[in-house]
């Protein structure tokens, strides 16, 4: 008698433990009956049927996914590696479970397929320069995909972009032929300036511009450490003429 007990009491156990669940607040239990899906429960204790249910816990976190470094070749033509970071979260356990095979799978291919075909679309400078939009555009193609499977993509962002070696170099041989350009461009348009500036005066004191010109290259030779300086015949008379102009205004 004391055995049938004893053994009642173990089925008792056995059977608590198998129709009695606990579900965490993050997770929900997407039960099924007989293969056939009959509802999510949770959180906290449920009660499935033992033999008849069977369940599959859902994490309704915020899940971070690496997307692996993928090679692309631009819109112009520049061979780069580029990797991101996904984020998303199961809004539908039902849709997760039965939409899909393997949820967390399927959103990680698609983001790689997506980043190759996004930064394939962009040109070199637009993924360096333009991010963010960039990132919005990933966001909204693999957020749309993923919808029929219950995912919501909260976030992509894309964590590095690496080029060949041979390519950084011409690239920074480009920037530097830029930068010369650049300044060639101020130091021409400061020579304009100057050269209107001085037309301007010796047309005020009614000289030719060339005299001015002499008056300027004298007081950047005085800066020079040499005492010295030769005045050429065309100059003595360029300085007569200013004096006489200067004079006369003077009278």
């Amino acid at each position: 008698m004391e055995g049938f007990i004893f053994g009642l009491i173990i089925a008792a156990v056995l059977f608590l433990s198998a129709a009695l669940k606990i579900i965490r607040e993050y997770e929900r239990a997407v039960v099924f009956r007989l293969g056939r899906l009959v509802g999510v429960r949770g959180p906290g204790l449920i009660f499935l049927i033992p033999i008849l249910e069977k369940m599959e816990r859902v994490d309704m976190r915020v899940i971070t996914m690496d997307i692996p470094v993928q090679n692309v070749i631009t819109q112009d033509n520049i061979p780069i590696q580029i990797d991101a970071v996904l984020y998303f979260k199961i809004t539908d356990p039902e849709k997760a479970m039965v939409a899909v095979e393997n949820f967390a799978y399927a959103t990680k291919q698609l983001g790689q397929t997506s980043l190759r075909g996004v930064a394939g679309e962009a040109t070199f400078d637009e993924i360096l320069a333009e991010r963010e939009r960039i990132n919005d555009r990933l966001h909204k193609v693999i957020d749309v995909a993923t919808d029929p499977w219950g995912i919501k993509v909260s976030n992509v962002e894309i964590k590095h972009v690496e080029i060949p070696e041979n390519m950084q170099r011409a690239i920074a041989r480009q920037a530097e032929a830029e930068r010369t350009r650049r300044a060639k461009i101020i130091l021409a348009e400061g020579e304009q300036q100057a050269a209107a500036k001085l037309k301007e005066a010796g047309e005020m004191l009614n000289v030719a511009p060339v005299a001015l010109r002499y008056l300027e290259t004298i007081s950047e030779a005085s800066k020079e450490k040499s005492n010295t300086i030769i005045f050429p015949a065309q100059m003595m008379e360029a300085f007569q003429e200013i004096a006489k102009k200067t004079a006369g205004g003077l009278k």
